[in-house]
Parts: C-alpha cells; structure tokens; sequence
C-alpha cells in the first residue's frame, strides 16, 4: 500500500494540488481546492502533510511554500495504479479504453504511435 492510500480525502486534494504545480502558498491551494476550509484549517492541513513526510517547506516573505517530498515522476505510478483500482477494477485496459472513448480526447498521432510502441514492448516481455 503507498502512503497516497493513507490520505483523507482532503489531503489527496491538497497533494492533487501541490503535484500539479510542484510548490503552492496556501492561497495558491485556497485558490484551487473544492470547497474551501478556512485559511487556518488548511494551514493546519498543511502541517500535518509537513509532519506526516508529505511535504516539506520554505519561508518566503510572510508565507511558508509547500512542495511534495516525494518527485512527481515517483509517485506519478502509484498514483495511477490507485485509479486504475479503484475506478477500473484494476484494468489498464478498462482506464485506457474510457481515456480514448472521451469526446474531449485531444491525443496527437505522435502519442498514439508512442502507446502503440509501448504495447509493442510489452508484448514482446512476455506481458
């Protein structure tokens, strides 16, 4: 089990947030986060992702600047195999398959030779 898993609800949000810029303000989270809590809620929050290793901090004038202790590229795989689980039935296929069926789908041919390319390899590993 990664330690994403073992997140409230609020936290992934939070984390959701932090990944996709690589370092937020609180406002930055207050900004962006589903229902809001109050400034000192979320500060709180933020304390205990610092105190749980989610996060790390930095002084920048009057704010504390949060980013994620973990790099995006490492915990980008068991992010998706939480989804891939949890919404798919752990069915890669199942994820895929509803990904490309979307209308909104703006996939390049580029991408699609690449995933093409990346079957292509894991056929031959015996996958």
């Amino acid at each position: 089990m990664d330690l994403q898993s073992q997140l409230s609800r609020r936290e992934r949000q939070i984390m959701d947030i932090v990944y996709a810029h690589g370092e937020v303000s609180i406002s930055d989270v207050l900004a962006e986060i589903p229902d809001p809590p109050a400034r000192g809620a979320l500060g709180r929050l933020m304390t205990i992702l610092v105190n749980k290793g989610h996060l790390k901090h930095y002084a920048k004038g009057r704010e504390y600047i949060y980013q994620p202790t973990v790099p995006v590229q490492k915990a980008g795989p068991s992010a998706m195999r939480r989804v891939v689980d949890t919404f798919f039935g752990g069915s890669l296929g199942s994820a895929v398959a509803a990904h490309l069926a979307q209308k909104d789908n703006d996939i390049s041919d580029e991408e699609l030779k690449r995933l093409a390319e990346l079957i292509r390899q894991a056929r031959g590993m015996g996958r």
